[in-house]
Formats: structure tokens, sequence, C-alpha cells
């Protein structure tokens, strides 16, 4: 236990000196599991991702056909709100920006809201979904994600504290104006910056 504590503060160290450790995040060589309500069972039969709302054309896939679509690999870091961070993850998905070329957007689609299991949304500017290292994850260090990280298929929006990146999606909306997301209207923040510490609503003072 002391050489894991001693290794994750030497790591920390190297981070942080190299300005990768955003402020008020610690360094994990772990990957934290959180996430509210249980893990869903995962049915292929009836697994279906859909895209709708400002589109040229609404379409769904189902798992098989989703893990024919071209996929890339990139190498990231994440941030918690509740803290860590963990460093040169390895993910693999089809990339956002490619992906929706597949059925088109309206000029009108501005925002992007992501349906998950359990009813489960989150809400993010299209602009930020279109940067280059935003995907729908499907492996994590060369392997199927784990049922509890998301399997069979997350958004990974690494610019964003890591509840921006849904678990067990199972449909994206393209919409024309904004709409918090289930954590959003709990009270966390509806940017979610790490590097701005943007992880909570102020609160009004009366």
């Amino acid at each position: 236990m002391v050489d894991d504590f001693v290794q994750r503060r030497e790591e920390e160290q190297r981070l942080e000196a190299a300005g990768r450790v955003p402020p008020g995040q610690s360094v994990t060589l772990k990957f934290p599991v959180l996430h509210f309500g249980s893990v869903p069972q995962f049915n292929e039969a009836t697994w279906n991702l859909r895209v709708f709302g400002e589109v040229e054309k609404e379409m769904q896939w189902t798992w098989a056909e989703f893990q024919q679509l071209p996929t890339v690999q990139i190498r990231v870091d994440i941030h918690c709100v509740t803290g860590w961070s963990k460093f040169d993850t390895v993910w693999e998905g089809p990339l956002f920006r490619d992906f929706i070329q597949l059925f088109g957007l309206k000029p009108s689609a501005r925002y992007v809201i992501a349906h998950a299991e359990h009813g489960f949304t989150t809400n993010l500017p299209l602009e930020v979904m279109l940067e280059d290292n935003v995907l729908l994850a499907w492996k994590f260090n060369g392997q199927y994600l784990e049922p509890d990280h998301g399997f069979p298929l997350r958004t990974l929006v690494p610019q964003r504290y890591f509840w921006k990146s849904a678990k067990w999606l199972r449909a994206l909306e393209f919409s024309p104006v904004d709409r918090p997301g289930f954590w959003e209207q709990a009270g966390y923040h509806n940017e979610g910056d790490p590097w701005r510490e943007e992880r909570y609503q102020r609160r009004r003072m009366y």
C-alpha cells in the first residue's frame, strides 16, 4: 500500500509539472466506478442506438450493425467531478464528427442530448462534441467496456468532467435549444469544464 502511494504521488508530481492536472484534481492509477442506480443488463436482441431531432435522416443501429462502423483509437486524460483524474487512457470507437456524416445535421442543430439507460440524459453544445477526441466508445485499453463502465457503448468527451461522458448510451438527440440533463438538473454545472473547475452551479443567495 505504501508503494502504491509513493508511485501515485510520483506520477502526480510528474503530471503536475507537465501542466496536465486540472485544479482540484488528484491522480489515480485505478479506474473508480461511480454511477447512479443499477448497472443495466445488455440484451443484444433488443439493443439499438437511435439518432433523432434536428437531423436530415433519423436512423438506428443494432449492436451488430454499429460494430461495423469505422473506428479510431485515441489516448486521452479523463477527469471526474469528484476529484480524481486518470491519465493516458486508451479508448476505441467511432469518431463522433465522422459518425454524424451518416445522417447529416440540420443547420438548427446546436446541442446534443445523450440519452442513456434508466432515463439518464446529459447535454453538451454541438461544438464541444465536434472536437477531434470525442468518441462513441465501446473499448477501453483494447477490451470491450466493463458493464459498470458503460458496456456496450458510452460517449467519451475528455474535455469535460466525466459525468458528461454518458454510460450505457441508447440515443443521441440533436436539439436547437439546450436542455439540462439528469445531473445538471440536480445542481451540477451545465458546462463541466475541469480546467475552469465547473463542478457545480452557484446557488443564489437570498
